[in-house]
């Protein structure tokens, strides 16, 4: 005899509800209106290649959106200071030396340590992914000054933290006009 209560029961509410199109929606448009504005600030820099610029600004709006405004903040945080120390951890290496693959993984390395030595080890990651970007776009064009280089990567990445923030923090909460007490996007 089949157990009723060991089979799981399907959510009676419909699949396709205007709040599960909330996310998908902000992370498109963070990343539109990011890769928008990085590309037109990095622009301003001739030789600084704006579609890096933009590419970064819209990658950092799809990292940091998040499904609450609580976490999405937690998340700019995060951001913010994880690129703020890979860019001047790869800003110092390439001052002292060129682009070389084994280099950038000891200027990960030192920037993970750095994290984990600053008791911000959940960092590490998001720093490391900015030596990445820093580095390689240096290779593309190693006559970029790694000072201006870094600094732009750094902007990029507030441009588009600051873009999510902004897209989630000003989103409507639908769930509460609709009367729900669960809502994804409350503080």
């Amino acid at each position: 005899m089949l157990n009723r209560s060991a089979v799981p029961q399907r959510d009676p509410s419909p699949v396709i509800r205007p709040e599960r199109f909330r996310i998908p929606a902000q992370i498109a448009l963070a990343a539109l209106v990011a890769y928008g504005a990085g590309f037109w600030f990095t622009s301003l820099f001739p030789g600084y290649l704006p579609k890096i610029g933009a590419l970064w600004s819209a990658i950092s709006a799809i990292v940091v959106t998040q499904v609450t405004r609580r976490e999405t903040t937690a998340s700019a945080s995060l951001r913010v200071l994880g690129s703020a120390i890979g860019a001047l951890t790869s800003a110092t290496y390439l001052s002292l030396l060129p682009f070389h693959p084994v280099g950038m993984a000891l200027a990960i390395f030192a920037t993970v340590l750095i994290c984990t030595a600053l008791n911000v080890p959940s960092h590490g990651r998001l720093a490391a992914i900015t030596v990445i970007v820093v580095m390689v776009t240096a290779s593309l064009d190693p006559r970029l000054n790694p000072g201006l280089n870094a600094l732009l990567r750094l902007a990029e990445s507030c441009i588009g933290t600051g873009v999510a923030l902004l897209a989630v923090w000003l989103w409507p909460d639908l769930s509460a006009q609709m009367g729900g007490d669960d809502s994804p996007s409350q503080p």
